[in-house]
């Protein structure tokens, strides 16, 4: 007998990173060992959990600019030259470990794992993996959610409601470019709502959204089942909050399975492990050490000595932990179920996907495991949103508080004394982007290419992955320069359309790098007229 039910959501996201105008890029790197590492692994779990007629259904969220850069075939070509890199330093690892027998084994492991991925992404889906994942949303396992264009912390930009429809919009527009449906659901960036913001949601026909607890716990009025059913929001969505609980499992840098001493170790890679004449080819520029996927050491707990990687030893941890979330949430649901206003419990699990397979190396298989352990759990149902909404359309209505899923609740995380500075020019982008609306309002030929080129790099500056990385302190160069790029880049097409000096040289350079959203028209920023 079903006594609760269980949302698994994965949130799939990277920034627009393209730098054509290199012939490698570091930071392109991200998009590379996220395809190696997370959704190649993803793709493989969920085959093998179909051809074990296992059922499984949980929700997966792609960002707009995820799926531009998976789309494009200059970055599709580039991660195919990024594998034969993979595969020449394995073949170079083999023979380097070939007396050291426990090495030995891992150098082999990943080797073979890199040419699998170079056959799957090149032969099973043709550079594209979106294919992979339609695939699976028609067969009924997935739910795709869309979410904002560039991923904005959104509150921050409420005063102007034409930029959060930009985002919005130009986010719908892709989605159904990649999956040729409208999408339903929406994971909001960082989890952050402000009252009002499902207004705009509702008029591209969302029907729900995911959120932090903070925003649930703290409405309007007092939630009577706390985050274990969702809210309707005063314009008729669902709101559903992350449970904090299940989350922490994996999540928690302290109590979280990832951390267990047999899981490989993230941080020991040969790429900083090894001296540079030997590495130094397979390295950015031969000079910056960086992951190269080739990791030997297990966590082994907080000391320098680390264990060798055993796989089999991590296999049995696996199925340990499987077996902990599922024992976890049932004891959470018997201990609900008496305190719920005539609902099941329903626990919302959201994730970010690059947890699974590149941070902690055994998150696919463990995904794999839990699903077949959950085939065998009969008093926990999985569900999607809309499977939830098709069954409990009654919900209580309530208005949301302003939250994030950061620490505290709130948006000290991207606003603070190391990056606000970046605010002030993002919104002032935004008001000149305003202004030029009302100043050319039906262009055509190269105006509204640069107009519309305009628009790409103002939604393109309000990434909120720009201000975290500044704030924890990685990456900070490229974060700043980033933000800076785009703003200069709006600046310039702002003041050549001022004084009529387009240069279309430069203008068709900028379109060729910075190629997202082909649809985008720059009159999406048009001022709401006064009601």
């Amino acid at each position: 007998m079903k006594k609760g039910q269980l949302l698994i959501v994965l949130n799939a996201h990277l920034p627009f990173v393209r730098h054509p105008e290199f012939p490698s890029f570091l930071e392109e790197n991200w998009l590379f060992e996220a395809i190696s590492e997370t959704y190649l692994p993803l793709l493989r779990t969920f085959h093998n959990l179909e051809n074990k007629g296992i059922p499984f259904r949980m929700s997966l969220s792609f960002s707009p600019t995820l799926i531009s850069m998976l789309t494009d075939s200059f970055l599709q070509d580039r991660y195919l030259k990024h594998l034969d890199l993979q595969l020449e330093l394995g073949a170079k690892e083999l023979e380097r470990t070939k007396t050291q027998l426990e090495f030995h084994k891992l150098a082999t492991l990943y080797t073979a794992l890199y040419k699998q991925n170079k056959e799957d992404f090149s032969e099973l889906y043709q550079g594209n993996l979106l294919k992979g994942f339609t695939y699976f949303m028609k067969k009924g396992h997935l739910e795709i959610l869309s979410s904002a264009a560039t991923h904005p912390l959104l509150p921050l930009y409420q005063d102007y409601p034409e930029n959060i429809e930009a985002q919005i919009q130009t986010a719908v527009e892709t989605h159904y470019r990649a999956f040729n449906r409208t999408p339903k659901g929406f994971w909001l960036p960082e989890c952050a709502y402000y009252p009002g913001l499902d207004e705009l949601l509702k008029k591209y026909k969302l029907e729900y959204f995911f959120t932090s607890a903070h925003g649930v716990l703290f409405s309007r009025d007092f939630p009577k089942n706390g985050v274990f059913a969702p809210l309707r929001t005063p314009q008729g969505l669902h709101a559903f909050a992350r449970d904090l609980s299940s989350t922490n499992n994996i999540w928690s840098p302290e109590e979280g399975y990832p951390g267990d001493p047999v899981y490989r170790d993230f941080y020991r890679d040969i790429g900083f492990d090894l001296p540079m004449d030997y590495i130094g080819p397979y390295l950015q520029g031969g000079e910056n050490r960086v992951n190269t996927g080739f990791k030997y050491y297990a966590v082994s707990g907080k000391t320098e000595k680390k264990s060798c990687y055993d796989p089999e030893k991590a296999k049995k941890k696996i199925e340990e932990h499987a077996e902990n979330f599922i024992y976890n949430r049932l004891k959470q649901i018997e201990k609900l179920g008496s305190l719920m206003d005539g609902k099941k419990p329903l626990i919302v699990a959201p994730f970010d996907a690059e947890l699974f397979g590149h941070f902690w190396y055994e998150g696919t298989a463990w995904l794999e495991v839990f699903w077949e352990k959950m085939s065998r759990t009969p008093e926990l149902e999985a569900v999607t949103a809309g499977d939830y909404l098709l069954d409990s359309p009654v919900n209580q209505e309530n208005e949301l508080s302003f939250s994030t899923w950061a620490t505290g609740g709130y948006a000290e995380v991207w606003l603070d004394g190391k990056n606000d500075w970046i605010i002030r020019h993002t919104h002032k982008c935004i008001q000149r982007m305003q202004e030029l609306v009302d100043r050319f309002p039906n262009e055509s030929g190269r105006k509204e290419r640069a107009l519309n080129q305009a628009a790409r790099e103002v939604l393109l500056c309000q990434s909120s992955d720009w201000p975290l990385m500044i704030k924890m302190g990685t990456t900070v160069e490229y974060a700043q320069r980033r933000v800076k790029e785009h703003v200069n880049n709006f600046s310039r097409i702002y003041d050549s359309l001022s004084s009529n000096t387009l240069e279309t040289e430069w203008l068709t350079k900028l379109e060729r790098k910075n190629n997202l959203f082909p649809d985008l028209d720059y009159r999406v920023f048009k001022r709401h007229q006064p009601t």
